[in-house]
Parts: C-alpha cells; sequence; structure tokens
C-alpha cells in the first residue's frame, strides 16, 4: 500500500457528505429492516452480429467483442465490463468506508489481473473457462497509520458486493424460453416463391 499526502479541506467535504449519505441509509436500514433487501434486473438484447444492447433502469450501454471474435467493436466487451466492475467496487467500497470512518484516504486505486485459458472458451483441451487466477492490488494514498489502512481494507472487502460474487460460491439459476423466429418480407416472398 502507498501512502501519500495530507487532505485538502475541499476532498474532506466531499468525505463528509459521502459518510452523510451513507449514515441516512443505514438508519433507514436499521428502522426498517426489509428496505436492505433488493432485487435488480439487468436485461440484454443481441439480434444481428454480436453487439449486446444492455439496459438497467433508465440506463443503457452497447458491448461488443473485437473483430477477431466476429464482433464489430460496437463497445467494450463483457471481459472489461466484469473487471470493471471488481476494480470500481471494491475503490468505492474502501473509499466509503474510509470516509465513515473519517479517515481521509486522498486516492484509492485498484487494478484487477485475471489469466485466462483461452482455448477453453471454445472447448479447446481439458481446460476451465472460468479464470484461472485473479489478481487485486489496491493502493491507497493517506497518512493514515497502516494498520489503520488495513483493517478499513479488509472490512470493506468482507462487504464488497462484486469482490465476494467473484470470490465465493453461490445461488446461480437459469432458465430458457423460446419463441418462433420473425421472417423478414424478403425472406417470406423468396420462400413463397420456392415453394410454387
Amino acid at each position: 500500500m502507498t501512502r501519500h499526502l495530507t487532505a485538502s479541506p475541499q476532498g474532506m467535504d466531499r468525505d463528509a457528505q459521502i459518510r452523510d449519505a451513507q449514515t441516512a441509509v443505514i438508519a433507514r436500514m436499521k428502522s426498517d429492516p426489509g428496505k436492505a433487501r433488493s432485487t435488480i434486473r439487468t436485461n440484454g438484447h443481441i439480434g444481428e452480429g454480436l453487439a449486446c444492447h444492455v439496459t438497467q433502469g433508465r440506463f443503457e450501454m452497447v458491448l461488443d467483442m473485437g473483430r477477431a471474435m466476429g464482433g464489430e467493436c460496437a463497445g467494450l466487451s463483457p471481459g472489461f465490463h466484469g473487471r470493471a466492475a471488481i476494480a470500481a467496487c471494491v475503490a468505492m467500497a474502501v473509499k466509503m468506508l474510509a470516509a465513515r470512518q473519517s479517515v481521509r484516504f486522498e486516492a484509492v486505486d485498484v487494478s484487477v489481473e485475471m489469466d485466462f485459458d483461452d482455448a477453453a472458451l471454445f472447448g479447446l483441451g481439458a481446460g476451465n473457462a472460468a479464470p484461472l487466477d485473479t489478481r487485486i492490488a489496491i493502493d491507497v494514498t493517506t497518512d493514515a497509520a497502516d494498520s489503520t489502512v488495513q483493517g478499513i481494507v479488509d472490512q470493506a472487502l468482507a462487504w464488497d458486493i462484486w469482490y465476494l460474487a467473484l470470490r465465493d460460491p453461490q445461488q446461480v439459476s437459469t432458465r430458457l424460453s423460446t419463441k418462433p423466429a420473425t421472417r423478414q418480407a424478403g425472406n417470406a416472398l423468396s420462400n413463397a416463391g420456392e415453394a410454387r
């Protein structure tokens, strides 16, 4: 872990806002524990090609594969977003907990490295398509003591959603449904011609 500079007054004001926001959420959850449970739905849709249009509430984005995999590079890959979710979630969790404990972390930098057996993605060989090894590096810029920083990081990881989703087994279920393909007008006409 890296230790660096002291906080600016502006940074302390921002930390106070972060702390106040979390304190309010915690108070609501304590008063009504049912509010702590939630379900979030994210939808992905692919038509032609590989570009996947992903929506969640009012947010949307496009994910795609590179041309070497048959995509058009219309967006960043699912792998990028998966690693980004872990890096961002860990960095945010650490910064949020530090602010809640009134410990100034000027910056939190997180890198995620994953090793893969790319052949397994295509069913080649005996390997597993899951990541083979994942390394997460956390660098904190702060004047706080190393023991304080370590305690905050350890606790943040114990509560971090996407770190735990990567690290721990969990219940995952799938459901499949099929619908008839919709025929385009041109195909329907040419099929009709062939039937004559």
